[in-house]
């Protein structure tokens, strides 16, 4: 299996400045992102980033950087933009590892990308958990999706599908927010115009669908602890690692 990580760090977060530099038992957290990722099956792994910051704490980790356009308005845009910079050829496999997932297991990161090498009339491949909790199933912040027989992902939603979803059913799927990419599905994305859809529901990947890319979805071999969005989460996964 050929493949490639990059990981999207941005300073700016309105929830929680200086994100990935914020320390987690001792290290940023994006250091604890980028070992995660480098315990994985990947061939190289890369930081794309626009702060200096940044730049030079991952440098000092031992990471190879990429300092990439402030235009961008994605992790997408910026993979994208490395991916002109390495030069990589259009079947080439890209992996987005949000630079805010810490705890995400290494397995998770091989099966996405091994998902994506399996099923070569997709361009896109993600993952999804079964969702378990009512509460959940409701909750806007906690994204949907529905597939097809074959894996091939329907819609990605904030509201509830299907309709009558419930957690004792287990028929309601919560996505995952790991992709992997084929480079020419990247360098068409970041040509074509938002779309109607993506405005509406505030979910990047319905651009790739609208447009007839293939996603391929497959629920997670392992659980994916949370990420870090708000300073509640941070000390959530700062207890969990204290009693780890």
């Amino acid at each position: 299996m050929s493949f490639s990580i990059v990981i999207p760090a941005r300073y700016g977060s309105n929830r929680l400045p200086g994100k990935p530099l914020l320390d987690l038992a001792g290290k940023p957290i994006l250091q604890h992102t980028y070992e995660k990722a480098k315990a994985s099956e990947a061939q190289h792994v890369y930081i794309a980033t626009d702060d200096q910051r940044i730049r030079e704490v991952a440098e000092n980790f031992g990471a190879k950087v990429f300092m990439t356009s402030v235009k961008h308005k994605s992790g997408t845009d910026r993979i994208q933009e490395v991916a002109t910079e390495l030069q990589l050829s259009e079947d080439q496999i890209l992996v987005n590892v949000q630079a805010d997932e810490p705890l995400l297991p290494s397995s998770i990161i091989n099966q996405v990308s091994r998902n994506l090498e399996n099923h070569p009339d997709v361009g896109i491949a993600t993952l999804c958990e079964v969702v378990t909790s009512q509460d959940e199933i409701g909750d806007p912040h906690a994204v949907k999706v529905a597939m097809n027989a074959e894996g091939h992902a329907l819609y990605f939603s904030r509201a509830t599908i299907p309709y009558q979803a419930s957690a004792s059913a287990r028929n309601c799927y919560r996505h995952v927010g790991i992709y992997a990419y084929r480079v020419s599905v990247l360098n068409q994305f970041v040509r074509w115009p938002v779309a109607d859809l993506e405005v509406s529901e505030k979910l990047e990947q319905l651009r790739a669908l609208y447009n007839g890319i293939k996603i391929h979805v497959e629920v997670s071999v392992e659980h994916i602890p949370i990420g870090i969005d708000t300073e509640k989460d941070l000390e959530a996964v700062r207890n969990y690692l204290s009693k780890k």
